[in-house]
């Protein structure tokens, strides 16, 4: 009887993934889709691997700062920094809470002329509002209550140098017409003081709120949003440019094994499935804050399942998905949803960006059931 001969072969890493996606298509017998899809993955991969050389050239640019990233939105968000890094215009950059628009702010700082002065900090909504004003303006002895000697406002202390609102939407709007000032002439008015002090300061501030909603709410001062509004800086949500999440997590695999004395040097394919399937609604926040817990309850060099919080073990439709035919319709179905979504539903943008035609897109997308809701 003649012997049966097999092929096997090991998978230890993500190169070994690709030769085992590039061994499936020289077998018999593979359904086509199966392959197409292989193909598209493939391909896909290949993109994700320019974007990382991309990334850190861009990391390398910058220098004090990294934000990490290899998505194409986050591409574009590098792009319009390096225009605006040498400017001294204003800069207003939106985005959900957590999604790294304070570290964006400071990437802008320390790569700017400005770099060797200070960086000022402040979060307006974690101030209250009697106490923001003279944070950020200072006062003279007497002013108030408890004012017992001078002291130097954050605007001031920023002369020369970069001030960072964050979230500028929760500021009191009597204090916004005090802010519209220093950006208009450089005046800084001490509480409990007659005469104005000037600081040459670059304002960047940021938000998660809608401002043009708060405008029309008479929350937010329209003059004051167009003299924040210079350059626009979006920062997409993390669920958005799913292919930052294993840079993302790496990165954060990485820093806290050197923190924790840990040994941690990798994250089993299953665990990023795990991670790729959650919605992050804390986006970078919540996923540094997954990946420093993962690092410290890791009981061996890798990071597994159980190693996450339950929330994101727990995801319903993982289970199901035994087959590599499942996997693989998975992960084009979230390849094809996030093309989509940063293509506002345009499907023929979509088809251009993914290298197929719009015919392929449209039965792709009934096959898979994917829509807008």
């Amino acid at each position: 009887m003649k012997a049966k001969t097999y092929n096997i072969l090991i998978v230890d890493d993500e190169r070994d993934i690709c030769r085992a996606l590039e061994f499936l298509l020289t077998r018999e017998g593979i359904n086509e889709d199966v392959k197409m899809t292989v193909r598209r993955l493939l391909e896909h991969k290949k993109v994700l691997m320019e974007n990382i050389a991309l990334r850190q050239q861009l990391s390398q640019h910058f220098g004090c700062k990294e934000f990490i990233g290899v998505s194409p939105q986050i591409n574009k968000v590098f792009e319009v920094l390096e225009k605006v890094i040498p400017t001294r215009s204003n800069i207003l950059i939106l985005g959900e809470s957590g999604t790294g628009k304070g570290v964006i702010a400071e990437v802008v700082h320390c790569n700017s002329q400005r770099k060797d002065k200070p960086f000022i900090s402040i979060n307006c909504s974690a101030i209250p509002e009697n106490l923001l004003e003279s944070e950020l303006f200072g006062y003279r002895k007497g002013a108030f209550t408890g004012a017992a000697s001078d002291k130097k406002g954050l605007i001031t202390m920023a002369d020369q140098g970069t001030l960072f609102l964050d979230e500028i939407g929760d500021m009191p709007i009597g204090l916004q017409a005090k802010i519209l000032k220093v950006l208009e002439s450089g005046e800084v008015m001490p509480v409990g003081d007659t005469k104005a002090t000037f600081a040459d300061v670059r304002l960047i501030a940021a938000t998660n709120k809608n401002i043009e909603e708060q405008i029309k709410k008479g929350l937010f001062r329209e003059d004051l949003y167009y003299r924040l509004n210079v350059i626009e800086v979006t920062v997409p949500p993390l669920r958005e440019r799913r292919e930052d999440i294993a840079a993302l997590a790496r990165h954060f695999t990485e820093k806290f094994s050197k923190e924790n004395n840990k040994k941690v040097i990798d994250i089993a394919d299953e665990t990023m499935e795990l991670l790729y399937g959650y919605s992050w609604p804390g986006n970078i926040r919540e996923l540094r804050n997954v990946m420093e817990r993962a690092v410290v309850l890791a009981g061996s060099d890798r990071i597994m399942p159980e190693d996450l919080p339950h929330k994101i073990r727990d995801q319903q439709g993982f289970k199901s998905l035994v087959t590599l035919k499942d996997r693989l319709d998975h992960y084009e179905e979230k390849i094809i949803k996030d093309s989509l979504r940063v293509n506002d539903w345009n499907k023929e943008a979509t088809s251009q960006e993914l290298g197929v035609d719009l015919a392929t897109l449209y039965r792709k997308i009934k096959k898979l059931g994917i829509s807008d809701n």
